[in-house]
């Protein structure tokens, strides 16, 4: 450590040198560049994520009814503080905010509701579920254990567990719906690392807990263990070598109606699907005009099939990667689209996806490090073609720029410079909406010159629209998983093997119900804005882009209000009807 005598020195030689860089007022508008425009609903807001935050941390018992509780009053706290301020004096930015906390605090207690109803559902077949909850509960309550009495209950919570299995098993029980007994499993999975965590916290530092509680210990984490499995196999028809086999959790056309309006989105599911489908026949006309350039005629599946084949060797795809990366960044620069700060255009990063990972992303992934997706040495000869196959430089032109600039890497890399509070209020319908509509913009301008990228960029496209299609039909109880994976294989041109892990990872439960639907429902959003204001001459397209980038990850209607200056009020509906036909 630096002694107080050079230390003090230190800071006035470099008081000094800022001094003589930049005079007061210089240095007084780098300090406002620095700024947001000031929104009083901030500081509010950023206690409600220091709330959320302990609390989440002290209950740590996923399914624990006082967590529910607990988090339930605290969104109605919130709430009732909202309800004093008085819309009509805070300005726009304030009422923006003021708006999205209120629509996303009265999401949270249904979200709360909802999945306090879906444990309920499958309590019968875990009753056993409130006695680890319990024993969490009272560890983060630092209450004194008694070793012996612990004991005594992970003896009857082995046996209880058991019990529970011996019971559904017989042929008599009535067995639970696949969907319900699949949550179960994961449930019996969350509740096994509840009941270690509270276990591994005494033992070791307190001899008569261990004393006490070692055997009985194992024996419940063997019979939640064998319970799992039990659940899997036997109800929910899961075999651990079953690669092909998708179990999904419909929500329904009620709380789709629900996350529709949260979301800001003023369409039914059924005008959704059928948007869709109209924007897939959009892409089926485009691929054909591809398709005879090709040579191919009208079957655009054969021009699709021969796109694939043209796949780079094994180990030149980073290569690849990183020459479609900058032809993007150079395009939007050199057109002047959107600001592209040095920092962020160099800093980017790219690794490769491991064959586990591909297993439920066979394509990339990304955001400041693109996840490259390409076959390793240890795969089936079938596996390495068709991941190279579905992977090739035209599939992989859009994805890239989808990925990184001007796509999730800048949009990402701007949210966190700009109103970061706002990220509670994310969303897919912005996030990978911005993503989606740059292919949109791109497809316009003419980004696609030659057949082949045509149909790359079509490719992708016509995924996101039968994304809409098949995930609402799901959730609606229309279409079966299977269904899904037919679409994206005999319409859109997948390898099964890639669809299947789209369907899977679609429906893991990972993901919200929307959220597949986002892309191309956001994308279109955006599209029809930029027609709204840049094509109208109201904005150029840099003024356009970079005031999106710089307004977070946010509902677009509540971009749109923010870019027209819409008047707000403080119990706004969604309206928006963005949708006008076919894309151009």
């Amino acid at each position: 450590m630096k002694s107080p005598r050079n230390l003090a020195a230190a800071i006035l030689l470099l008081t000094i040198a800022i001094t003589q860089i930049a005079p007061a007022q210089a240095t007084g508008d780098q300090l406002a560049a620095y700024n947001d425009p000031p929104s009083r609903m901030r500081g509010v807001i950023e206690r409600f994520n220091a709330d959320v935050g302990i609390l989440d941390r002290f209950y740590s018992a996923g399914t624990s009814a006082r967590r529910s509780e607990r988090f339930r009053a605290l969104y109605q706290e919130y709430l009732t503080t909202l309800a004093g301020f008085d819309f009509d004096r805070l300005n726009h930015d304030e009422q923006v905010d003021h708006v999205l906390f209120r629509n996303y605090l009265e999401h949270e207690i249904k979200e709360q509701l909802r999945a306090d109803a879906q444990f309920a559902e499958i309590r019968p077949l875990m009753p056993f579920a409130v006695t680890i909850n319990d024993l969490e509960d009272t560890r983060r309550r630092l209450e004194p254990i008694d070793p012996a009495a612990s004991a005594a209950v992970l003896n009857e919570l082995a046996k209880q567990i058991a019990a529970v299995q011996k019971g559904i098993d017989d042929p008599k029980a009535v067995k639970p719906k696949r969907t319900v007994a699949n949550r179960a499993a994961r449930t019996v999975g969350d509740l096994r690392t509840t009941l270690r965590r509270w276990y591994t916290f005494h033992t070791g530092y307190d001899p008569i807990f261990t004393w006490w509680c070692e055997s009985p210990y194992k024996l419940a984490d063997d019979a939640l263990a064998k319970y799992q499995t039990f659940i899997t196999e036997k109800l929910v028809g899961i075999k651990p070598d079953d690669k092909t086999t998708i179990i999904g959790d419909p929500i329904g056309r009620e709380a789709l109606i629900e996350e529709l309006k949260f979301e800001m989105i003023p369409y039914t599911p059924e005008e959704l699907v059928q948007i869709a489908n109209k924007e897939f026949e959009w892409c089926v006309t485009e691929f054909k005009k591809a398709s005879r350039e090709m040579g191919y005629g009208d079957d655009y599946l054969k021009a699709i099939e021969a796109v694939k084949q043209k796949y780079v060797e094994p180990g030149k795809q980073p290569e690849l990667i990183k020459r479609l990366a900058y032809e993007a960044i150079e395009y939007v620069e050199k057109n002047d689209l959107v600001t592209v700060p040095k920092i962020a255009r160099d800093g980017w990063r790219m690794e490769m996806m491991t064959p586990e990972r591909q297993l439920v992303a066979p394509f990339f992934l990304g955001g400041e490090t693109i996840l490259v997706s390409y076959p390793t040495d240890g795969m089936t000869h079938e596996q390495k073609l068709m991941s190279m196959r579905g992977n090739n430089p035209h599939f992989a032109r859009a994805v890239t720029h989808h990925e990184l600039i001007p796509g999730h890497h800048l949009q990402g890399f701007m949210s966190q410079r700009y109103r970061p509070y706002r990220g509670n209020f994310r969303t897919p319908f912005n996030t990978e909406g911005w993503a989606l509509y740059w292919e949109f913009l791109l497809w316009d301008r003419g980004f696609s010159k030659t057949p082949e990228d045509k149909i790359g960029a079509l490719f992708w496209r016509s995924h996101r629209a039968a994304r809409i299609i098949f995930s609402l039909n799901f959730h609606l109880g229309n279409w079966t998983p299977e269904q899904c994976v037919d679409l994206l294989v005999e319409k859109v041109g997948h390898e099964r093997d890639n669809a299947l892990a789209e369907v899977r990872r679609s429906f893991s439960g990972d993901y919200g119900p929307l959220y597949q639907m986002a892309y191309m429902m956001g994308g279109l959003q955006f599209h029809q804005l930029h027609r709204d204001l840049v094509d109208t001459r109201k904005m150029t397209d840099r003024q356009f882009h970079d005031a999106i980038l710089k307004e977070g990850p946010i509902p677009v209607e509540m971009v749109r209000a923010i870019l027209t200056k819409q008047k707000l009020t403080r119990d706004l509906t969604t309206n928006w009807r963005y949708y006008n036909g076919l894309s151009k």
